[in-house]
């Protein structure tokens, strides 16, 4: 899971154009992670800069060999052993920077660090573990800046606030009807909370140099809500209040480097770590026996209802590039990018390689036109099942294979200084 991100960086003849691949969902960056967190924007030279970006990630992950509980096989029934395993989706960002004082930079953002859409149907052998999922995500984020000289360039501190609300839905069978569409049940959740940021980083602008290192905080979510809504048996259906017990989307490490190799010649490159495996299994309960027992894997029926089976381990991703100037309009830049999948058992989210490429064009100093584009191999994999640690065991309604499969994604933006 990836975001294609064009960066152009101008100071002394030397620039960089920083191609953050593309967040694709299910196996690029791991996780749920499509936009991921980009503070770059903070970093422009100019009192006042403006950004708005897009981009569109097409994977074509394929299952196969798919199998229902217990192993079982519908084909007899109309149902497949294969399916599409990933949509099309597309992550947008837009964000303000501003010079508050000398030595003291702001920016405000929006973003959609997380995500994820996999709408198999109803008609493949794995539907009693998902039909479809969506989760969406908003991020609105205020984050600062304080440098000041040291040495042969110049120190900067870092710290800012975000706001994330989570929502979305699972759809899968809940039973079987060799006769007609089977039912299906539907699960709704929503939730939010606070995270923060903290960072430094160390800048000669003479030769194009920064590396800085920023951890973003994990966000607490004790307040998952919604609703689980079933066939009623009379044609119809009936919804009960929902709740999640607590979980954290992740924290994240990310250590950024780049410099001047060359006149008109700049080498980038990062290591990010993120925390995925703080997410296993989600376990949804009954609000009308909240409070008379813990909403936990084990818990038995009526208490927990249902779960979110993710059981992630952590993602790491690895990437490095070249970006070239050819003159005052013209800069290009290529990147190549490794990700480890999160998946170790159950799920196909596998590791990824990537290389991406792109342009920016300058028609005027002060705005900057940006097109990139990517394409990757999600290599292949099995999903089984795996047990979290209280015991629950993950994947027993289906198993599938992936084979290596394509990835692509087209990113454009735009910059405006003041």
């Amino acid at each position: 899971m990836t975001n294609l991100r064009l960066k152009a960086l101008a100071g002394a003849g030397c620039f960089s154009i920083a191609l953050i691949g593309a967040a694709m969902h299910p196996a690029h960056a791991g996780g749920l992670e499509r936009g991921g967190y980009d503070i770059d924007l903070l970093f422009d030279p100019a009192p006042v800069a403006t950004e708005a970006e897009a981009t569109y990630v097409m994977p074509d992950r394929k299952y196969k060999n798919a199998k229902g509980p217990g192993g079982a096989d519908f084909s007899p029934f109309g149902f497949s052993t294969t399916a599409d395993g990933a949509e099309p989706y597309w992550v947008p960002r837009i964000g303000v920077k501003a010079q508050v004082v000398q030595g003291v930079d702001c920016m405000v953002d929006y973003s959609q660090p997380w995500g994820a859409h996999i709408a198999p149907g109803a008609s493949w052998n794995g539907a009693f573990s998902n039909v479809e999922t969506d989760i969406k995500s908003n991020n609105y984020a205020g984050t600062c800046s304080y440098k000041f000289d040291a040495g042969k360039g110049q120190l900067r501190f870092i710290g800012g606030v975000f706001y994330q609300d989570i929502s979305g839905f699972k759809e899968s069978l809940v039973g079987f009807n060799p006769f007609g569409p089977s039912p299906i049940g539907r699960v709704d959740l929503e939730a939010s909370g606070w995270g923060w940021r903290a960072g430094v980083a160390y800048e000669i602008p003479e030769i194009a140099l920064r590396a800085s290192l920023v951890y973003n905080s994990q966000v607490k979510l004790d307040n998952i809500s919604g609703s689980l809504t079933l066939p009623d048996g009379l044609g119809g259906t009936a919804s009960t209040p929902i709740y999640g017990s607590t979980q954290h989307m992740p924290d994240s490490v990310e250590l950024k480097l780049q410099s001047g190799i060359a006149p008109g010649w700049l080498a980038f490159g990062s290591i990010k770590w993120v925390n995925w495996s703080t997410l296993q299994s989600v376990p949804i309960c009954s609000e009308q026996t909240k409070g008379l027992a813990a909403c936990t894997t084990v818990s038995p029926f009526p208490v927990r209802l249902t779960s979110l089976d993710l059981m992630y381990r952590d993602g790491w991703t690895v990437s490095g590039g070249v970006g070239h100037k050819f003159n005052d309009q013209w800069s290009a830049a290529g990147q190549l990018t490794w990700d480890r999948g999160t998946s170790h058992g159950y799920g196909v989210q596998t590791d990824t390689w990537t290389l991406g490429g792109g342009v920016a064009y300058t028609p005027r100093p002060n705005i900057e036109l940006r097109l990139a584009g990517a394409i990757g191999v999600m290599t292949s994999g099995h999903s089984g099942t795996l047990a979290d640690e209280n015991g629950y065991i993950a994947g027993e309604d289906a198993t599938y294979d992936v084979g290596n499969d394509l990835i692509t994604a087209i990113s454009g933006g735009l910059k405006i200084k003041f």
